[in-house]
């Protein structure tokens, strides 16, 4: 059974984009292939070195992949901090990751322009990281969005590099997981672009009614057709592929027919849609709820997963310091 390895930050929350997006795939993938999901707590230091609550984030993100169907005893899901190997897999990976290399990709140029202040040694190692979270299991695949290909590129590189200069063939090389036509894009409230975390653009798991009534009663629209059979402009249409994912179809059908013959009031479009995101979410929600105040559940699963990873991670460490030649007297 194939691996395959992805990586959760701690510094977002999940919203109808991500839920749609990754994670039903994730939950469809876990039993599937042999899954390791793990919140990247050390990763999200390098942009944010002193966070207020990293703990408290941790937690709030484990509880939402777990509400939206992560199954901790099919999958691997585990803190990374919790799995050391890592560390010392990252410190061994550094000996052989060249600065120029480091230098010239294209997320740490992005970093140190966006945050010249904290321009920190982590930021520039980045992809020895990534390289060492995905190697240590020896994943075949790693789900990664358009901004983390160079750094897939580059994991590959380090494992070849690693493979060459011993000579034998311990690692794969892990190749990208394209989800294709499974992966369903949510877009955003503001009339362009997919859903995201800008403000008023999505639409949280956790949020409760209220909040989601102003967010889709502020989504941008446009005046109304004038014609009959007029085509859908891109907001109403971004409101209607939101519609097709949380209400019913004769839901769907009755306001497009409306559209069609120039009746249609946005105002009732907004009103349904929200009622409608709210029965879809509140179950998500309160599950969050759950999960999130039962603190032994939460240390049964972090300890389970931190089992099962170091179980799989210490394999692999063990394997490549005996290939360098670090070894017990």
């Amino acid at each position: 059974m194939e691996t395959v390895l992805s990586g959760i930050r701690p510094t977002g929350n999940l919203h109808l984009g991500n839920y749609f997006g990754a994670v039903t795939n994730f939950v469809k993938m876990q039993h599937e292939f042999n899954c390791f999901f793990f919140i990247a707590d050390l990763h999200s230091l390098t942009t944010h070195p002193t966070p207020q609550d990293l703990h408290g984030n941790v937690k709030k993100v484990l509880a939402e992949y777990l509400a939206a169907g992560i199954d901790p005893e099919i999958a691997t899901l585990y803190v990374q901090s919790d799995v050391r190997e890592i560390a010392e897999l990252y410190l061994l990976m550094n000996m052989n990751a060249y600065i120029g290399e480091l230098q010239r990709t294209t997320t740490f140029k992005e970093k140190i322009r966006t945050q010249p202040d904290n321009v920190n040694a982590g930021l520039l190692t980045y992809p020895v990281l990534m390289a060492a979270d995905i190697i240590i299991h020896k994943a075949n695949k790693v789900p990664v969005g358009k901004d983390q290909e160079q750094n897939l590129e580059m994991a590959r590189k380090f494992a070849n590099r690693f493979n060459v200069l011993y000579n034998i063939d311990c690692f794969p090389m892990p190749e990208p997981f394209n989800f294709g036509k499974a992966l369903v894009k949510i877009p955003g409230l503001d009339g362009t672009g997919k859903m995201g975390k800008s403000d008023g653009n999505g639409i949280y798991l956790y949020e409760e009614p209220e909040a989601i009534r102003k967010k889709v009663m502020r989504a941008v629209t446009d005046t109304g057709p004038t014609e009959k059979n007029s085509k859908l402009t891109e907001p109403v249409k971004n409101l209607f592929a939101i519609m097709d994912v949380v209400s019913t179809h004769d839901t769907i059908k009755h306001f497009k027919e409306k559209y069609k013959d120039c009746t249609i009031r946005y105002g009732d479009l907004k009103k349904q849609l929200a009622e409608d995101i709210i029965k879809f979410t509140t179950p998500i929600r309160e599950r969050i709820k759950e999960i999130e105040s039962d603190e032994v559940y939460l240390s049964k699963v972090v300890k389970m997963g931190a089992e099962k990873a170091i179980a799989s991670a210490s394999k692999t460490l063990k394997e490549v310091k005996e290939i360098i030649g670090i070894k017990a007297f």
